[in-house]
């Protein structure tokens, strides 16, 4: 079992994150996949990114994380099928939304806003209860939003799927693809 914390991932999120303070993040952790098998579980090809709009696949320990070039979020959406036969975690941060969303075998087992844990669907969505509490992702009663949420799922994200993603291997050349051929690009 994974112990990451916030703190493990900080400099990922500061990686998506501008000077106005606004993260533009998609990572999906995927227990068990190659690159290569991440990738054509999602229906792309290895190759150059022309419109800029892809998705880089980085070997990690214990697996494979996904971070998406664009605006689409199609690596978030794909959460289910590239967990069929293991686990797959995403973490989507935009101005606009910040969510998690854990995925077993193909089936959706909790997603959560990460303002709103209270507000968590899915098949078994208390099935992280206690590393979200454990990482400060829970927004409690009376209503507290956690600092640093962004930081805190991606180790969610870690926690959950055993997927390590150091920033030695986020350096390194990773295999991308283009998804202008994927909604919604089309």
């Amino acid at each position: 079992m994974s112990s990451a914390t916030a703190a493990t991932y900080e400099w990922l999120y500061r990686e998506f994150t501008d000077d106005a303070d606004e993260t533009w993040l998609y990572a999906t952790f995927v227990q068990g996949l190659s690159p290569q098998e991440a990738l054509r579980r999602i229906g792309v090809a290895p190759g150059p990114l022309d419109s800029g709009f892809g998705v880089a696949a980085y070997a990690a320990r214990g697996g494979t994380v996904l971070i998406e070039c664009g605006w689409a979020g199609v690596i978030y959406d794909m959460a289910g099928p590239l967990s069929v036969g293991a686990s797959a975690a995403a973490v989507l941060a935009t101005i606009k939304n910040e969510d998690f969303a854990y995925c077993v075998d193909g089936q959706l087992v909790t997603t959560f806003d990460l303002c709103s844990y209270s507000l968590r669907e899915g098949s078994d969505p208390d099935r992280l209860q206690a590393d979200v509490e454990d990482l400060g992702l829970n927004d409690g009663d009376p209503l507290e939003f956690p600092d640093d949420p962004i930081s805190r799922a991606l180790a969610l994200a870690e926690r959950a799927t055993g997927v390590h993603l150091s920033a030695a291997r986020y350096a390194s050349p990773a295999l991308s693809g283009p998804t202008d051929h994927l909604e919604p690009y089309r």
